[in-house]
């Protein structure tokens, strides 16, 4: 656990230090130049440093141990503040399709530099290594805001691809796809800001656990023949696992010590899943 938080706390880091070099150097050339794709790229790392934030200060938070008033911990932190790194998303892309549709009707008058190319390719080598690495710690660690920022840094390949391919257009005369451009990137951004809001969520309202841990919760429960019924199952997450309640109906004549053993091997085998925070085992006496 305490290495999945470490690993986040550098992703973020890692985030931070990129993407504000990136802005800085999108900044001076897309304003120089006047090309909608590249202010659009720009504005996209400006809200990339603010998700990296939220990813550092939401992990923080959700790395703390459970209290006195969090009993199970602080793990819906990072939902929480994935929300407000797709609330950001998009509200920016919003405003930027605004911008490009503006400036596709009044015209482009992007001014073409070598610099924007030079800026386009260290843009995706950067975007594509930062990439390659969260997506590798995300599919160890199984971490919201590892995925939101996976999504976020092979997005801005794709955007970057796209924003190099206009400016090669403007050598031909052909500036209007510069716009084009900045508005599919900016669609792009609030369909990937929408996709995060919503897993984020269902989460923060309780959703319940998935259908194929549940199955594998229910053939853990049968395996055990002292189980005479499964009378109720219903879940809770806590950040990116869950708390399982379960009611299971056995002999009544089952001495207690007996169905607190059985209850307590339960609950063992089944915190034991990967996404499983607690078990939390009730045994009845069963009736026809």
């Amino acid at each position: 656990m305490e290495e999945r938080f470490k690993v986040t706390k550098k992703v973020g880091i890692f985030g931070i230090i990129g993407n504000i070099f990136l802005l800085t150097i999108k900044a001076i050339v897309g304003f120089a130049s006047k090309s909608q794709s590249m202010i659009a790229d720009c504005v996209n790392s400006a809200g990339d440093i603010f998700a990296s934030l939220m990813t550092f200060i939401g992990n923080k938070i959700a790395s703390a141990p459970g209290d006195e008033d969090h009993n199970f911990g602080h793990g819906k932190a990072e939902y929480i503040f994935s929300l407000f790194i797709a609330i950001s998303m998009i509200l920016v892309s919003i405003k930027m399709i605004i911008d490009a549709i503006m400036t596709l009707v009044q015209g482009n008058e992007l001014i073409f530099s070598w610099w924007l190319i030079i800026v386009c390719i260290v843009t995706i080598i950067t975007k594509l290594s930062l990439f390659i690495y969260t997506r590798i710690m995300y599919k160890k660690y199984n971490n919201i805001l590892l995925e939101a920022s996976m999504e976020d840094h092979r997005n801005d390949c794709i955007i970057t691809t796209f924003t190099l391919i206009s400016i090669l257009l403007s050598l031909k005369g052909i500036n209007w796809f510069d716009s084009i451009v900045g508005i599919g990137i900016s669609a792009w951004i609030c369909k990937t800001g929408i996709e995060i809001f919503m897993e984020s969520y269902n989460i923060l309202m309780d959703v319940s656990v998935d259908e194929n841990t549940k199955d594998i919760i229910l053939d853990l429960v049968h395996g055990y023949k002292e189980v005479k019924a499964i009378n109720e199952i219903s879940s809770t997450p806590v950040g990116y696992q869950y708390i399982i309640f379960l009611t299971i109906a056995v002999d009544g004549s089952m001495t207690t010590f007996d169905s607190h053993t059985l209850a307590d091997n339960l609950e063992r085998n089944i915190s034991e899943l990967e996404n499983v925070y607690k078990a939390i085992v009730h045994v009845e006496p069963f009736e026809e």
